[in-house]
């Protein structure tokens, strides 16, 4: 009987011609740049044979970073607490906010049952520091003292007032799962400068304030639709950084490279049977696998740190899995060469007891990401490394729930945050961005989520209109259809 093709058949079929030129992109032994920007595809050596540090693809235009670490505060760190000093709120603190200054807000399920909104104005105490002259809290003391290296923009805004869409936006240029994350758009844009490590790592750790358990999902570091060797390797504390790459006992580091070769002629085989580029980026890891086994161990062993480095970072370095330690990790993964580099803190959420809590949390972030902002500059790596703090969203100027004398929580806030950027071409010691006297609605030079990114990636020397993945019969970007690079904060 004749077998009738349906369109599943027609786009099956077309899709192995685009499978088998993928592959070949990617077994190819080496890689020349894009004439029209950063390369798409990465080499892979032959599997018996070390492979070649990577060819750094050609950018769109000159880069002013080589690098990003992304000091993430999962939760969506107080801006009025932190860096929007409002001394007006004092004298309408426990006052209704008027209801012209929250306009037809969505709120979220948390308060959107309140027949009263309180303004709440800060407890702690603000002072202008360094010769810019910025605001800075008393709760980030080490901050204070770096805030001639910071770019602060107060005027961040986002759509999103749910901790989810919100990371996933800011983190994916989407509200909804399923789009590539910044580092895998980094990682398929410039590859990596080290053939040893990933492009792309992430390190989650868990701050002080007794917080419910923020989840943080896989995807959130994922490829997307992009190839699976551009998602990010999370490391985890403790003698196993990551998961399954030890040998096995008995196995030795020959026999494994023998074991590898089988199954990489094995996937080759198979390859050309099924066409599917995902068996190629199947050999590449176990290939970044097999090299990954010399080079993490050393990346995460802090014996040859000084105790004067140790100590900068504060007394916490020493315990894997803090913050603290991340970020001197953090340090070392940007002199060897991993392009992206995510930390996320968890514990920011402050609905309640956000006096305390936010001191436990600064207490975590404000050392350790000060130290790394010197170590940085003093090892002549803050030049070419991008570093960017914040959160997701920001805090309300009204209080969730009851006002107390003494305490008060804060509910989720996307008309306006505060992020801090430094290094890689940023402008230092400026404030970009104005919100108004309530903090409540920015009113000078607005930086949207999409707008950030761009901006990065022009950082990056890449045009974040032309870095691009067709994907079911569309060209995606990390910025969609949106964003505009802020001129105005670069060097």
């Amino acid at each position: 009987m004749t077998h009738a093709f349906t369109r599943r058949d027609v786009f099956g079929q077309a899709g192995l011609g685009l499978g088998t030129f993928a592959l070949a992109s990617l077994l190819e032994a080496s890689t020349s740049a894009s004439a029209t920007g950063p390369a798409t595809t990465r080499a892979a050596a032959p599997a018996s044979v070390p492979a070649p540090a990577p060819a750094v693809p050609a950018t769109h235009f000159p880069a002013k970073a080589k690098r990003i670490i992304s000091l993430f505060m999962h939760g969506g760190p107080s801006q009025l607490d932190l860096f929007d000093h409002k001394p007006g709120l004092r004298e309408r603190h426990g006052q209704e906010l008027p209801t012209s200054v929250r306009g037809d807000q969505r709120l979220t399920g948390m308060t959107s049952g309140q027949t009263s909104f309180p303004v709440t104005s800060s407890r702690f105490s603000f002072s202008r520091r360094g010769q810019s002259g910025a605001w800075v809290s008393e709760l980030l003391p080490q901050t204070a003292r770096i805030v001639d290296e910071l770019c602060i923009v107060p005027s961040m805004h986002t759509e999103a007032i749910n901790h989810d869409p919100a990371v996933t936006l800011l983190q994916t240029g989407h509200q909804l799962p399923g789009r590539p994350s910044f580092g895998a758009w980094a990682s398929y844009g410039l590859g990596s400068e080290n053939s040893s490590l990933p492009a792309f790592v992430v390190l989650l750790s868990r701050g002080s304030a007794a917080r419910p358990a923020d989840p943080l999902y896989a995807r959130l570091w994922g490829s997307g639709f992009l190839p699976s060797g551009h998602q990010g390797v999370a490391l985890r504390p403790g003698r196993d950084p990551v998961l399954y790459l030890s040998n096995s006992p008995g196995m030795d580091r020959a026999s494994r490279r023998d074991q590898l070769d089988v199954i990489a002629a094995m996937n080759r085989r198979q390859a050309e049977i099924q066409r599917d580029p995902e068996i190629a980026a199947r050999i590449l890891q176990y290939e970044m696998a097999f090299r990954m086994q010399s080079s993490v161990p050393d990346l995460v062993d802090l014996r040859d740190e000084t105790q004067a480095t140790l100590d900068a970072y504060g007394p916490s370095v020493s315990e894997p899995g803090t913050f603290a330690r991340h970020c001197l990790l953090a340090r070392r993964m940007a002199e060897s060469g991993i392009r992206f580099i995510q930390l996320y803190h968890r514990g920011w959420d402050q609905h309640y007891n956000l006096p305390s809590d936010l001191r436990l949390q600064c207490r975590d972030v404000d050392q350790p990401a000060a130290a790394l902002i010197r170590d940085l500059r003093q090892r002549g790596l803050l030049d070419d490394t991008l570093v960017v703090w914040g959160g997701e969203f920001g805090r309300t100027t009204y209080s969730q729930g009851k006002l107390e004398p003494a305490n008060y929580g804060r509910d989720h806030h996307g008309r306006c945050f505060t992020i801090w950027l430094a290094g890689g071409g940023i402008r230092p010691g400026v404030v970009h961005g104005q919100t108004d006297e309530f903090c409540y609605n920015v009113v000078r030079d607005p930086v949207h989520v999409h707008d950030l990114n761009a901006t990065l990636l022009h950082l990056l020397g890449i045009d974040h209109t032309k870095l691009t993945y067709r994907s079911q019969g569309r060209d995606f970007r990390l910025t969609d259809v949106h964003g505009s690079v802020v001129h105005d904060i670069l060097a």
